[in-house]
């Protein structure tokens, strides 16, 4: 689809009336990055563009303090821990949603519920839930099955969702992306946030305007967003430097040195919380589209370390990255609990190594796998799995690459359509259970396994993650958490590749505040 920036005249035009009457001088903040979101509906789809974005619109009880990341109240102005596993929590009065309708525990109770569902994305934040209950018009109690010391950087991502407009719009559930099915919370969004959703048109345009009738103190002056998905990154670039857009999310590393010499523009960055690694098809007996019939070759351990250690990373941060990665052994970022310096050694880049454990594997002379990986998700991501492939043609692994934008790319891989994929993974809990939960614990219920994709299964790990749901003891908790770390490098269920480091370039008159989860605090932004 062709994408081109659009005249905004009418629009920004609208925005200033509405502004002029709540006493703002209009403000319109335009950005882009490579993908679009991939639904509204909030419990849809874990995607952290998606997450990010529907923020502006939708709000959670907590949410992380962009300059401190400590959670602080949001639609929640209190907590209580009644018991161990019992969370009483008071909510904000007053609230209204943007349809003029009171926010009250029915709607709470709802989300979190909803959140819960089978075809919910959001069970790994509801992990260890087991009922949301009703107190009165202004409070829920959250029961959980254990004790949770994470359950409250859990609902930083559970946003609200009104149970009368869900119901009145055939809402109840969340759209399955697992199908083509649509219900009209997919292309529709009322919340009580900071900005009302106007406008939608996928992979086009994305258009919010301010809620005049907010309840919260906006630090910004923004009167209205539009988002513009670009996939080219020249093309992004460009829109940046002619005065097009105020702001990429994801510009072009080799573009960097350009704009921040540029009088007119600046760059801020910072390490992200997110870790890009390749997932492997552990579960099938024998792999679509590979040359090797009645086995599957990535179900053996030195397979895959072979596949790891032919990959040089420090070639692809310096010359596909330029810099703008930080090469890792681990499965999460520094930031997160449980990380530490011995989980983060990778193995070594060993060509000759890589081959003897192919040979030792049975694999002598090699195979032919599927490689899948997305265009428009990651820093060069579609370069990097071009390089990787070079790499293991080296070792004479024969790997067919084939590439995908964000918005069929999740869903294909969620199918299990993929024998080695690419996955970024961020940790919003800043707590290495929920990668743990999500990509190493076999797949189950409750946010079990929920992108454990390649479906890699060791009863030890599950036992791990299981002790860590519970564990109240945070010494002995981050001990678990590392143990389970430690196990997933020795078994190569993951290969883990770089923490991204991310830039954000924009004109010189926008002020925002960098956040390690890559998104942006819609109540922050200033255009000066």
């Amino acid at each position: 689809m062709k994408q081109t920036f659009k005249s905004t005249r009418v629009v920004v035009l609208g925005a200033a009336l509405a502004a002029t009457a709540m006493g703002l001088q209009a403000k319109t903040f335009k950005w882009t990055s490579a993908s679009d979101i991939p639904t509204w509906d909030i419990h849809s789809q874990n995607n952290a563009l998606g997450n990010g974005v529907h923020a502006s619109v939708y709000e959670s009880l907590v949410y992380y303090n962009s300059k401190t990341f400590k959670p602080e109240p949001v639609l929640a102005t209190a907590w209580q821990q009644v018991s161990p596993t019992q969370l009483r929590v008071n909510l904000r009065t007053g609230v209204k949603f943007h349809d003029g309708s009171t926010f009250s525990a029915d709607d709470a109770v709802f989300s979190i519920q909803r959140a819960m569902t089978k075809t919910s994305n959001f069970g790994v934040y509801a992990q260890g839930i087991d009922r949301v209950v009703k107190v009165d018009a202004n409070t829920i109690d959250i029961f959980t099955v254990d004790p949770n010391p994470v359950l409250l950087n859990q609902l930083t991502e559970l946003r609200m969702m009104s149970k009368a407009w869900a119901e009145k719009n055939n809402s109840t559930q969340p759209k399955d992306i697992k199908t083509q099915d649509e219900n009209f919370a997919h292309r529709n969004a009322m919340g009580t946030g900071p900005f009302v959703f106007k406008e939608w048109q996928p992979d086009q345009r994305l258009v919010l305007t301010r809620n005049p009738n907010w309840w919260g103190k906006s630090e910004g002056n923004v009167t209205e967003i539009v988002y513009t998905p670009v996939k080219a990154v020249a093309t992004r670039m460009a829109a940046l430097l002619s005065g097009e857009v105020d702001f990429v999310l994801d510009p072009s590393p080799q573009d960097l040195p350009r704009v921040r010499s540029n009088a007119a523009l600046k760059v801020i960055d910072g390490i992200e919380n997110r870790t890009i690694f390749f997932g492997m098809d552990q579960f099938r007996d024998e792999l679509p589209g590979s040359n090797v019939k009645g086995k599957n070759p990535l179900k053996d351990q030195r397979v895959r370390q072979a596949l790891y250690q032919g990959i040089d990373i420090n070639t692809i941060t310096r010359v596909s990255l330029r810099g703008l990665g930080q090469a890792t052994g681990a499965l999460v970022a520094p930031q997160v609990n449980g990380w530490s310096e011995a989980v983060h050694k990778r193995y070594p880049f060993d060509v000759d190594a890589a081959k003897k454990l192919l040979a030792d594997a049975g694999y002598q002379d090699g195979f032919e796998v599927d490689f899948a990986c997305p265009n428009n998700r990651y820093i060069n991501d579609e370069a990097i799995c071009q390089a990787v492939t070079a790499m293991w043609a080296r070792i004479g692994v024969k790997a067919k690459l084939r590439t995908l934008p964000l918005v069929t790319y999740f869903p294909m891989i969620q199918r299990y359509e993929a024998s080695i994929y690419m996955l970024g993974w961020g940790v919003p809990t800043f707590d290495a259970l929920y990668s743990l939960q999500s990509l190493t614990r076999s797949v189950g219920v409750g946010g079990d396994g929920n992108y454990n994709v390649g479906r890699y299964s060791n009863p030890q790990m599950d036992a791990l993650v299981e002790r860590t749901k519970k564990e109240t003891d945070l010494k002995l908790r981050t001990e678990l958490l590392t143990k389970a770390l430690a196990l997933q490098n020795q078994d190569v269920s993951h290969i883990p590749l770089y923490n991204q480091i991310i830039p954000w370039a924009m004109k010189k008159n926008i002020d925002v505040v960098h956040r390690a989860d890559n998104r942006l605090d819609w109540r922050l932004i200033k255009v000066n």
